[in-house]
């Protein structure tokens, strides 16, 4: 099996490179080597691999950043994601690809299925969203994988990084309470993905569509962080003292963000008889 993997070095493509390494030949690539501003810098890599599979794990992620900078992450997030389905369908290649639960309004007040209305807040959710809108013009074998708060301790920055972080910088933290989703460990998403690539791309074709697959349960930013503290493995060195509850509205940002915007996974789970753990054990064996 030969898989080009797009995004080796972000928090998800970096334990895909491991995860999918069993499986065949990987090629994985990244900027400067593919710039998914510019079509040629990877078209004519598709073109002459003709992979089994197109695993794209780059993005376009700064979310407050792309209040301003909405044609570059059009360009990546968008663009490019229909491009690549294009070119997967002319190759015969299975494309994976990764979207967001920011793709919601978080007004729906439970669980998001799959079918339910998407109204995203900010240009990082509709330029998400009209990648997804690309791939399923373009024609060809896929999956979109909604996830949600994906986390990697191995990459800088991230929500649990930076509640670590702050734990050995201040005595108090403040941290919302109204921001309600999955928190998802990298690694159990490209385990996942993984053994769905090992059943090869005809078992797949026709299962082709959108999933959503975030870790099992919910929580809020607050609940996160009060887990991320109590299961730190170097509490010595946490110098916080209280974990204050705030809201949103608290720390105004460039971007809005959904309030609830937790996934049902339900679909994924009866379609593929997988499903990830539940998201403070996998927290747990990710901290450990």
């Amino acid at each position: 099996m030969k898989m080009l993997l797009i995004g080796k070095t972000g928090q998800l493509g970096w334990e895909l490179n491991r995860t999918l390494l069993p499986l065949g030949e990987v090629i994985a690539v990244d900027f400067p080597q593919i710039d998914l501003e510019k079509p040629d810098t990877y078209v004519s890599i598709i073109r002459e691999l003709k992979p089994d599979f197109i695993i794209n794990s780059a993005a376009y992620t700064a979310v407050d950043l792309a209040e301003t900078e909405r044609e570059r992450a059009g360009n990546i997030n968008t663009v490019a994601s229909g491009i690549l389905a294009e070119e997967a369908n002319k190759t015969n290649s299975f494309l994976i690809h990764y979207s967001t639960d920011y793709v919601f309004d978080g007004m729906a007040g439970s669980l998001y299925k799959e079918d339910d209305s998407v109204n995203p807040l900010n240009i990082y959710g509709l330029t998400k969203l009209q990648g997804e809108q690309a791939i399923q013009a373009a024609g060809g074998a896929h999956l979109i994988f909604r996830t949600s708060w994906v986390y990697s301790l191995r990459m800088a920055g991230g929500f649990v990084n930076k509640v670590l972080e702050w734990s050995r910088q201040q005595t108090q933290l403040k941290i919302v309470t109204d921001q309600v989703s999955s928190p998802t460990w990298a690694r159990m998403l490209a385990e996942v993905t993984s053994l769905l690539v090992s059943r090869g791309a005809g078992a797949l074709r026709e299962h082709s569509g959108i999933y959503h697959l975030a870790g099992s349960g919910h929580a809020s930013r607050y609940e996160w962080a009060k887990a991320i503290l109590e299961l730190d493995p170097n509490k010595a060195g946490q110098k916080v003292q209280e974990l204050l509850p705030a809201y949103t509205a608290d720390f105004p940002t460039p971007a809005a963000r959904p309030l609830f915007s937790a996934l049902d996974c339900s679909r994924f789970e009866r379609t593929f008889g997988l499903h990830l753990p539940d998201w403070e054990k996998s927290l747990q064996l990710a901290l450990r």
